[in-house]
C-alpha cells in the first residue's frame, strides 16, 4: 500500500473524517452486514480482492471502518467501450469500484460522498484511469446520479437486487462530459 494517500476532511462540526487505505479484510464486516446481511461473510469476498485498492472511512473513537470502498483496474463491459475524439477504447483505460458500503448508522452525513471522491481520486492517480464505473443497485441510482455518474446498459438482477451500470468521465479535458453521456 505504498504510496497511497490519507485523506481529513470535516463532515460535520468537529468531526473529522480520516479516509486511508486499508486491507481487503477489513472492508468485509461491513460489506456484509449493509449490502448483504442475509449472507455469511465468506460471501462478500471478491476473486479480486487481492488486486484491488480498499479505503475507509473513520471517524474518531471508532476502531473500525464506517464506511468502505474497493476499487479495480477494470475495463468497461465490452459492448459500452467509449471512443471520443481520435482515440480507440484501449487509450481509455477505466476502473470500477465495487462493495460501496456505509453504516446505516454514518449515511446522510456526506462521509460515502468523501468516500467516492477519493475513490475517483485514486482511480485517477494510483490506476491512471479516465473513466470510473460500477454496477448500482437501482434503489441507489439517484444518489450516483447527483454525484455525476450515468446510467449505460440495462438493468439486471444479481439474486433478487436490480442494478445498472454507471459510469463517470474523470478526464473532462479530453472527453467533455456532454459528449461522453451521449454515448
Amino acid at each position: 500500500m505504498s504510496g497511497q494517500t490519507e485523506s481529513e476532511v470535516l463532515v460535520k462540526p468537529s468531526v473529522v473524517l480520516r479516509i486511508t487505505p486499508i486491507d481487503a479484510d477489513a472492508t468485509l464486516e461491513l460489506r456484509q452486514s449493509v449490502l448483504w446481511p442475509s449472507l455469511s461473510i465468506a460471501d462478500v469476498l471478491l476473486a479480486e480482492d487481492g488486486s484491488g485498492l480498499h479505503f475507509g472511512a473513520f471517524v474518531p473513537h471508532h476502531g473500525k471502518p464506517i464506511a468502505v470502498i474497493s476499487l479495480f483496474d477494470e475495463p468497461l463491459p465490452e459492448q459500452h467501450l467509449v471512443r471520443c475524439g481520435n482515440d480507440s477504447p484501449s487509450q481509455r483505460k477505466a476502473a470500477r469500484f465495487r462493495k460501496f458500503a456505509c453504516d446505516l448508522m454514518h449515511q446522510n452525513q456526506g462521509i460515502g460522498t468523501h468516500l467516492l471522491q477519493h475513490a475517483v481520486e485514486a482511480a485517477r492517480s494510483k490506476l491512471g484511469a479516465s473513466i470510473i464505473w460500477c454496477d448500482a443497485r437501482t434503489s441507489s441510482s439517484a444518489w450516483y446520479k447527483k454525484r455525476g455518474m450515468i446510467e449505460f446498459g440495462d438493468p439486471f438482477y444479481k439474486g433478487d437486487v436490480q442494478y445498472i451500470r454507471m459510469k463517470m468521465s474523470l478526464d473532462a479535458d479530453t472527453c467533455k462530459t456532454s459528449a461522453y453521456n451521449a454515448i
